[in-house]
């Protein structure tokens, strides 16, 4: 009788347990600290304007120098995490963008401030991709998605926080308590250091079987408090794929899900960061208070969390693509309603809501093809890569709507121009994610892939 076993087998029989559930809060805390120092800075956006006395176009930049560095943050990490390992690319990421968010708080112009923004930016930049793929490779093929977007949902979390504390804070004590406060997952990243564990994936990748099935005994160990023996040598593992790194992502076999995920996902930051940078001014423009503005603002991420949690739960019932799909129209057409919505402030409240939950959900929607898309040997490349590319879509989103907002077509306008990448979100999903990764094993789908290639 044959004792060869793999990763994705031991992984899908334990099922959700114990370990499982740890990696979900241990990631999902990195999350909630990355959303608040993205966050942050829109709500802190109206006092430095004030301040320093900037512009629209410039103004509307403080939201999109972080998202320049997680463009370089993204493209690196990927190529560094599948080199030195997931573990340590989140823990050093970690350290390096919070420990980087203090010297905010001593800033005195806008030049200073876009450069650590930057700086920080590449720290967020390597966070988000790893925990995805982390998530991919830690948690049973039925409920992947529904972790890799629940995942999402803690910096959602951190969203409605980086609108909570600012809100609370800035009255007091000014901005810049705001970004003193950003340094606090310096502390988490130590914790992590003695407390995360490596991927078995990753490691059986590197030729480390040994250790990649001691990984897989601890997650047993801690599942059912006992260890079945397995021999190393019995780790059965797909075969290399023939091109790896990024040149692998626009390869004949990977091109056309690279090029569905990537526009997809800029649209989708496109739209989300751009409407995040500058909904609490939208709604000053139409004469609310900054409170209630805040209120809005903050009322459309909270329905953000919603939107990723459920976003996993139509992936694995209905399909990764039509969801997909469905979800970028159905984000298109809650930015129209968003744009035509009268009445007073309640309509409006329940407009935004629906909008903050519907263009989540698409931007959401993406994220487990991501790391399905591609094998472990450059899965993080993949995640990241596709990650950055999107960043240039939320990093230009805010000085462009900027520009809208400099011609004084009113708000209506400001929030129309959000249709256009629902609608591209949508054709680039039809026309370019043409594999089905449902109930399929990390394994599988390299073993399927792997044939394709033969």
């Amino acid at each position: 009788m044959s004792k060869s076993f793999s990763i994705s087998g031991v992984v899908d029989a334990l099922g959700v347990n114990k370990f499982t559930l740890s990696v979900f809060f241990f990631l999902g805390m990195a999350m909630v600290f990355d959303g608040y120092d993205y966050m942050v800075v829109s709500y802190t956006m109206p006092q430095i304007s004030a301040e320093w006395a900037l512009n629209k176009i410039q103004t509307g930049s403080l939201s999109s120098w972080s998202l320049f560095g997680l463009i370089i943050g993204g493209a690196l990490a990927g190529i560094i995490s599948d080199k030195i390992g997931r573990r340590k690319t989140l823990i050093y990421s970690i350290a390096a963008y919070s420990a980087l968010t203090i010297p905010i708080y001593f800033v005195n112009s806008f030049e200073a401030f876009a450069f650590f923004r930057v700086l920080t930016g590449v720290g967020l930049g390597a966070c988000i991709p790893v925990v995805t793929t982390i998530f991919s490779e830690s948690t049973p093929t039925s409920l992947r998605a529904l972790f890799i977007t629940f995942g999402m949902a803690w910096m959602i979390v951190g969203w409605v926080l980086g609108g909570i504390i600012p809100t609370l804070v800035v009255p007091i004590w000014g901005w810049r308590m705001c970004y003193l406060i950003g340094g606090v997952p310096l502390l988490y990243s130590i914790f992590l250091y003695f407390k995360m564990h490596e991927s078995a994936y990753w490691l059986a990748n590197k030729g480390r079987l040994a250790a990649a099935v001691k990984i897989l005994e601890h997650i047993e160990s801690v599942a059912t408090g006992k260890v079945t023996p397995r021999d190393f040598k019995d780790l059965v593992i797909p075969p290399a794929p023939k091109i790896v790194g990024p040149k692998a992502l626009f390869s004949q076999d990977y091109r056309m899900i690279t090029a569905g995920i990537w526009i997809t996902y800029f649209c989708g930051c496109f739209t989300v960061y751009g409407m995040n940078a500058w909904l609490p001014s939208l709604m000053l423009e139409k004469g609310f208070k900054l409170s209630s503005a805040y209120t809005l603002a903050i009322a459309n991420n909270a329905a953000a969390v919603l939107a990723d949690a459920v976003a996993g739960v139509g992936s694995e019932l209905i399909g990764r693509r039509p969801n997909l799909i469905f979800s970028y129209i159905i984000a298109a057409i809650s930015v129209i309603i968003m744009a035509f919505v009268g009445g007073g402030f309640a309509a409006i409240l329940a407009a935004n809501i629906f909008m903050g939950f519907a263009i989540n959900y698409s931007i959401t929607a993406v994220q487990p093809l991501m790391a399905e898309g591609y094998p472990t040997e450059f899965r993080n490349t993949g995640v990241s890569w596709c990650h950055a590319f999107g960043r240039l879509g939320g990093a230009s989103a805010p000085i462009i709507a900027g520009i809208i907002m400099g011609m004084n077509l009113g708000p209506q306008m400001s929030f129309l121009f959000y249709a256009i990448p629902g609608i591209i979100g949508a054709l680039a999903a039809i026309f370019f994610v043409k594999r089905e990764t449902r109930g399929k094993s990390l394994d599988q789908l390299a073993n399927e892939r792997s044939n394709v290639v033969s």
